[in-house]
């Protein structure tokens, strides 16, 4: 029998996370018997010890809020992806024991557009401007081969797309949030605010829009969203990106090819599951 591998996701909090039956989906239809994926409630002052306190039979982590930046320090090399926007979400161990850190987040925004058709455009609007929309600029620094106008409350924040932009080698224009409803005319646009924040915007929806990435898979859909397919617009969402970067992380950590549809299908069984359906 083979020696048990071990894989978790850390955050805080961290109950919400439908990584745990991704993964676990995963490993099971690639007959990875002896794997285990759990989750575990850990704070920014509690990483050290918990990185510390690993053995040999760890593959690998996943990272999420707030711990994509605080994880850099604790580890051997960094993918030019992760330094890119200064935030890991991948941690692979190495036989030897170095630690890898990767962001699946950016190459997972990009396969979901991919997917659904979105190869290339010509420019794109960016709603907010928090740890997501960095990860945004970076995949639009792939599709987007103009402009990108980002939509933002405050200045600070302007400044802070600003030097993301000038980072990743985007044309990034600010707008403020009250002119939000403008962004609804890009070919596409990436909300990446918290919940109910673009519900105001749902009635403003064009009669013909473009495509709408929101990287939130719960509640779904959104107000915005569900506007946005009713007009007969291409949406991806949360999920979408979820299962995507979850594809990568698997395939880092186990070296197999990892089974898109069956992760996908784990995942919108358990959000079914929460909402009772």
């Amino acid at each position: 029998m083979s020696t048990p591998r071990r894989a978790a996701v850390l955050g805080s909090p961290i109950a919400h996370s439908l990584s745990p039956a991704l993964h676990r989906a995963a490993y099971a239809a690639l007959g990875l018997e002896n794997w285990s994926y759990e989750r575990f409630d850990v704070d920014e002052a509690a990483l050290p010890g918990f990185v510390e306190g690993l053995d040999s039979s760890w593959a690998g982590l996943s990272l999420t809020m707030p711990l994509k930046r605080a994880i850099i320090p604790l580890l051997d090399s960094v993918s030019d992806t992760a330094a890119s926007v200064e935030a890991v979400n991948t941690v692979v161990f190495t036989e030897d024991g170095r630690r890898l850190g990767d962001n699946t987040d950016i190459p997972g925004m990009v396969a979901a557009l991919h997917e659904r058709g979105v190869e290339k455009v010509e420019s794109a609007a960016v709603l907010g401007a928090g740890a997501t929309a960095s990860s945004a600029l970076a995949a639009l620094s792939v599709v987007c081969t103009g402009p990108v106008t980002a939509y933002v409350r405050s200045a600070a924040r302007a400044d802070e797309m600003r030097g993301w932009g000038e980072r990743l080698g985007v044309d990034v224009r600010i707008a403020d949030w009250a002119e939000a409803t403008e962004a609804l005319r890009a070919p596409l646009v990436i909300a990446t605010t918290p919940a109910g924040t673009t519900d105001t915007l749902a009635d403003a929806v064009p009669t013909a829009p473009g495509t709408l990435f929101d990287v939130l898979y719960e509640p779904w859909p959104t107000a915005l969203a569900a506007r946005w397919s009713a007009a007969g617009g291409a949406v991806v969402g949360g999920l979408d990106l979820l299962v995507h970067q979850a594809v990568l992380q698997v395939e880092q950590m186990t070296g197999r090819a990892a089974p898109l549809a069956v992760m996908r299908a784990a995942g919108e069984q358990a959000l079914a599951a929460r909402e009772g359906r």
